[in-house]
């Protein structure tokens, strides 16, 4: 790294990021140490974002930052698990200067702030590639009490918070500067992990995946994991007035149904559960949607209020 040096640049910029927590060891040592709370299991989780790929090159500090956490936080809160610490491994193009360096530490310290974590470790270095930001997020959670994507049964409802498609649209109002459509742009750029609705939904709901790749992929991740099939009935998907209006100017409804990058919770229940979940919602102040069932065979069918198969062009994103 150019500049202050890395060594210097773990000292002054990311050690603060530690808050003094013991499990960092100050990050003078070569791993950190996380003392397991009795009846307690971690969890773990870790995406990486790249540049060009997870967001765009134009995105600012903030943008990356608030990404970066977010979107794995949003793991954490698809199993029901509170969030303790991360490490972070920063791989820095050469033509972020030292500024660019610096308002991201800072925005990633809001972020960490608002969500009640601390930075444990990590690594940074630099790369003639793209920027490149690896968390792994840390979490805990009563012994046993997981959501899994594997629990879903032939008979229960499949739910889902908050409004799907939002997220593609902010990605797309982000590519075309003048053309933001109202509220999405916030929703790509920032989005708002479901945890406090994970903790909820333990003992609650049967499975439980986040919605990151696409809704009906993901809605395919519980139905391959617990081995059987899951019905989605499209005109039932929650979407906002924004997308609503995306829709009658032309858009495409399996568009928002695959677009991915809108960090709600897909979760399946038992039928009996529906009053406990409409509390639920009510409690949160978070739309919790009823829009499908859950059924033998394999896979996801899409269906109009017809009855009729919708064909979608795809189910979601995928890197390969």
């Amino acid at each position: 790294m150019a500049g202050d040096g890395e060594f210097e640049f773990i000292r002054t910029r990311l050690l603060p990021l530690t808050e003094g927590d013991p499990a960092a060891l100050g990050l003078a040592d070569d791993a950190a140490l996380l003392q397991a709370e009795p009846g307690q299991e971690t969890v773990l989780a870790c995406d990486s974002l790249v540049a060009g790929v997870h967001f765009l090159d134009s995105d600012t500090p903030a943008v990356v930052a608030a990404r970066a956490l977010r979107s794995n936080l949003s793991d954490l809160a698809a199993m029901g698990a509170r969030p303790r610490g991360y490490l972070s491994a920063i791989a820095w193009p050469e033509a972020l200067d030292a500024a660019w360096r610096e308002a991201f530490v800072r925005a990633l310290h809001r972020e960490q702030s608002r969500y009640g974590l601390v930075l444990i470790g990590g690594d940074t270095t630099s790369t003639p590639g793209p920027l490149t930001v690896t968390l792994t997020l840390v979490g805990q959670i009563e012994t046993g009490t997981a959501l899994r994507r594997s629990g879903a049964r032939p008979g229960e409802d499949v739910w889902v918070s908050g409004m799907i498609g939002d997220g593609l649209l902010g990605l797309l109002s982000a590519r075309k500067a003048g053309t933001e459509l109202a509220g999405a742009l916030e929703r790509y750029q920032a989005p708002d992990p479901r945890l406090e609705l994970g903790l909820a939904l333990r003992g609650l709901a049967s499975a439980a995946i986040d919605v990151s790749d696409g809704l009906l992929a993901d809605a395919g991740h519980i139905a391959a994991a617990s081995a059987c099939s899951l019905r989605v009935d499209v005109d039932t998907v929650p979407v906002s007035p924004t997308a609503r209006d995306w829709l009658e100017s032309g858009g495409a409804l399996d568009a928002l149904l695959a677009g991915g990058d809108d960090y709600e919770l897909l979760f399946t229940a038992p039928a009996g559960c529906r009053e406990r979940i409409a509390a639920l919602g009510l409690s949160l102040d978070t739309n919790l949607t009823r829009i499908g069932s859950v059924m033998a065979g394999e896979g996801v069918q899409a269906r109009w209020g017809d009855g009729s198969l919708m064909q979608p062009r795809k189910s979601g994103f995928t890197h390969f």
